[in-house]
This record gives C-alpha cells, sequence and structure tokens, in this order.
C-alpha cells in the first residue's frame, strides 16, 4: 500500500503545474469536509451512521470509569463532559507550563492518568485513548479552533511550520507540496485536501477504524518514503500544533469521517 502510494505521488507531481510559493491564504482555508462527496459528508453528518460515534459511546463510558490506584475517573474531577469539556479540544496541543512544552489531547489525558489516577499510560492509538480523545473532542463540535494562540506557543508552531514546508524522504517532498500546492486534485483515487485537522480523531474508511492526527502524519511520511517520528515525538506534536494553529477559527469536526 506504502508503495503504491509512493507511485501514486510522484506521478501526481510529475504531471502537476509549477509549485507555488507560500501558504494557503487564511481567508482561503477549507476543512478536509468540503472535499468530500456526497456519500462521506452523509456519513459525517449523521450520527447513527457516523462509525466514529461508537468510539464516542466508549470514550463516554470510559470517562466515568474509575481508574488506577487512586481509583478516580475523569468524571470525579471534571464532572459532567458536555460542559467541563466544551471548548478544551479547539485549542490543544497547547503549552504545559509545567513540562516547558505544548502536548496533544492524547498526552493530556495520559498525563491526567499519571498524575490524578495514578494509572499506567494508556499506549498510542489504543481503543481507549482514541476512545477518551473522540469523546472529549466531540464535546467541542461546532466550536471554533483557537491552538497556537499562547505566546508560549509560538516557538512551537514556528517549528511545526518549518517542518510542514520542509522536504524529506526519498521522494523529496515536503507536506506543502500536497497540501498547500495541489489540493483539490486527486492522489490514488482520494481528494487532496489542504490538511486541516477539524475532525481529529477520524475515522478512515481506509483504516476501518478510528485515527489519530499522528497515525496520519506518519503515514504520509512513509508514504513519501521518509523515516516516521515515533507517536508522541516533539516534531509529530510541533507539526499538529501547526496544522490546528493555521485551521484557527474553523469548527470542530470530531470525529470527522474520511476516505
Amino acid at each position: 500500500m506504502i508503495f503504491r502510494r509512493a507511485i501514486a505521488v510522484a506521478a501526481l507531481l510529475a504531471t502537476a503545474p509549477a509549485l507555488l510559493a507560500g501558504e494557503i491564504p487564511p481567508d482561503a482555508r477549507r476543512s478536509g469536509y468540503s472535499f468530500m462527496g456526497p456519500d462521506t459528508r452523509a456519513m459525517q453528518d449523521d450520527d447513527t451512521s457516523n462509525p466514529g460515534m461508537l468510539f464516542v459511546l466508549d470514550g463516554e463510558a470510559l470517562w466515568t470509569k474509575k481508574e488506577g490506584s487512586a481509583d478516580k475517573a475523569c468524571a470525579d474531577c471534571h464532572g459532567d463532559a458536555k460542559s467541563s469539556m466544551k471548548g478544551i479540544a479547539a485549542r490543544y496541543p497547547a503549552f504545559d507550563r509545567a513540562l516547558g512544552r505544548p502536548v496533544t489531547l492524547d498526552q493530556r489525558i495520559n498525563l491526567c492518568r499519571a498524575n490524578h489516577q495514578h494509572a499506567p499510560p494508556l499506549p498510542f492509538e489504543s481503543h481507549d485513548i482514541l476512545a477518551l480523545s473522540a469523546f472529549v473532542a466531540h464535546q467541542s463540535r461546532g466550536i471554533a479552533i483557537t491552538a497556537g494562540d499562547p505566546p508560549e506557543a509560538k516557538p512551537f508552531v514556528e517549528q511545526g511550520r518549518h517542518l510542514f514546508m520542509e522536504r524529506e524522504g526519498q521522494l523529496n517532498l515536503a507536506c506543502a507540496n500536497c497540501h498547500d500546492d495541489n489540493f483539490d486534485r486527486h492522489l490514488a483515487g482520494s481528494p487532496i485536501t489542504q490538511g486541516q485537522p477539524t475532525g481529529y480523531p477520524i475515522y478512515r474508511l481506509e483504516w476501518q477504524t478510528l485515527g489519530s492526527l499522528e497515525r496520519r502524519l506518519r503515514s504520509c511520511m512513509s508514504g513519501v518514503r521518509a523515516q516516521a517520528y515515533d507517536y508522541g515525538a516533539p516534531e509529530l506534536v510541533a507539526l499538529e500544533l501547526y496544522l490546528m494553529s493555521r485551521a484557527r477559527g474553523m469548527p470542530m469536526e470530531t470525529p470527522a469521517v474520511r476516505p
């Protein structure tokens, strides 16, 4: 699959017009939803058809489940997520002053588990971490993204921008070559979007499950034959922060559905 995608990327860029310079202007930025066909949009819009909602329901159950030696649930500290978590995911990755760096929503959940529940971390891409993240993020559906606003986050936003523009891998391509320069085209039959991460964790039909933005970024890196960063790596967090910051003002859609 990765080999075929690499060939498709090379073929796309071989026939593409000269690469454009610069980022997409803020007023021209669009959610990936706008690139989807009517069937995919309908699946996302209907909660009874959206397969990502099954994870949201599991996350709701995990929210009230007591964990760790502290025998505490998320709800014991945060109460009703519908009010306490409203708008929270829209500002993640968020700067953690104690750590001196931004953390993703998944990392925040695991920090809460360690510090307050005295429970072991949930593995990246595990069902439970995705379910909890989807449940929390779902409470912000329709709320405008504000990630990257605090002054302390700005250097990490710039790091993410640099990584987004930097060519890598055997195909010598940057994220921007697809998502800034060739959006509205197609790659291996799927639409190329602008890469605005408005609906993560998302349900991808290709994966037949829910997945994080880090999984998507790692897949792109493998697609251009680059060494993918490990889950939780500072580089992936910076990339996620940059992407969320450039989607500032767009409404959260979690759980989104994509091909």
